[in-house]
């Protein structure tokens, strides 16, 4: 467990120091390309083979959907942990401090501080060049919503969003799994997440095939989503924020989304920033209408996106502190 709390530590430091460079290899990738693999096998083969099957076949078509999603959910949350302890335990075979280098690596891998970071910060930078379409753009990468034609406001209100929900599932989520069963355990939580992000929609495609994933995602981030936004709240404080406006709106607004999960660090960030994120968007060129969060006292600006950035990195550091404890209280009772 030292070992893991170590190597948890130095994949935080390398995340902060090169963040995700494009082109390299990344386990989030590989994990993408088994559930596109698997969801393509399913709806090649599994989906036809049941429907000219018929009365024989016990299920009807969003039950075997259904089925076939938690096949692919399953397989692929079993696959991620599996092949990081294997490969672990090979470099161990060969060295401990190959493994320990191999683990930090991994790590580093698992957490998305940096690129967050990154691409949101692109956002900011378009923002304040006036590049109102390179904005739309930029923002467009780290999104769902249509961002067409969204106004200055809109698109940093978009920009602090993602920051913000993000730093739950993209840092301290991680660093809480790493600390209970090290890379294996933070490899088996990003397969869940990144299930979640590519086929837990509600929508006709995948409402019954997402289903698994988009519940196992919801257990999964049950109380990092929770300690997050109670951790953004100190981290406020230390980053000249409004504590205060941060717990009150983190009370009063953090269920204020479909998700049970999402809004908890979203309206810890706007109470900080003392704005209104939340409310409907256009999706495919739908409007969805949702909660507001948090209290409409000025406009989104671009500069809110550098303060949430800076609320988010405080908000990791104490998550780092916590996830570290955490290990080595789960070492020491092993």
């Amino acid at each position: 467990m030292k070992r893991h709390v170590i190597a948890m530590v130095a994949g935080f430091a390398l995340d902060a120091a090169l963040g995700d460079p494009h082109g390299w290899p990344h386990p989030v990738k590989l994990i993408g390309k088994q559930i596109e693999l698997e969801e393509g096998l399913v709806r090649k083969y599994v989906l036809p083979e049941a429907e000219e099957a018929g009365s024989a076949w016990p299920l009807d078509r969003a039950q075997t959907e259904r089925l076939g999603g938690v096949a692919i959910t399953a397989d692929v949350v079993l696959a991620a942990p599996l092949v990081a302890f294997g490969a672990l335990k090979l470099c161990e075979r060969i060295h401990p401090a190959l493994a320990l280098g191999a683990e930090a690596v991994l790590c580093y891998q698992l957490i998305a501080a940096r690129s967050l970071r990154d691409e949101s910060m692109k956002v900011h930078e378009a923002l304040e060049a006036g590049d109102l379409d390179g904005a739309r753009a930029a923002v467009g990468m780290i999104v769902g919503r249509d961002t067409d034609k969204l106004d200055e406001a809109g698109v940093a209100r978009a920009a602090v969003e993602t920051v913000a929900e993000n730093v739950s599932d993209g840092v301290v989520a991680p660093l809480l799994f790493m600390a209970a069963a090290g890379a294996p355990g933070a490899a088996f939580y990003k397969a869940a997440n990144t299930l979640d992000s590519m086929i837990g929609y509600k929508n006709e495609r995948y409402l019954n095939m997402g289903w698994a994933a988009a519940k196992l995602d919801d257990v999964l981030n049950f109380v990092p989503a929770r300690l997050s936004g109670a951790l953004m709240c100190g981290a406020a404080k230390l980053v000249g924020l409004d504590a205060s406006g941060a717990w009150r709106v983190f009370k009063r607004d953090r269920l204020n989304h479909s998700s049970p999960n999402s809004a908890h660090t979203e309206a810890a960030c706007a109470g900080a920033l003392g704005v209104q994120l939340g409310g409907g968007n256009y999706y495919f060129g739908n409007y969805v209408e949702k909660p507001t969060i948090g209290d409409d006292a000025r406009p989104v600006e671009a500069v809110d996106i550098k303060r949430a950035n800076k609320l988010m990195y405080a908000t990791a550091g104490l998550g780092l502190c916590v996830a570290s404890i955490v290990g080595l209280l789960v070492g020491k009772r092993r």
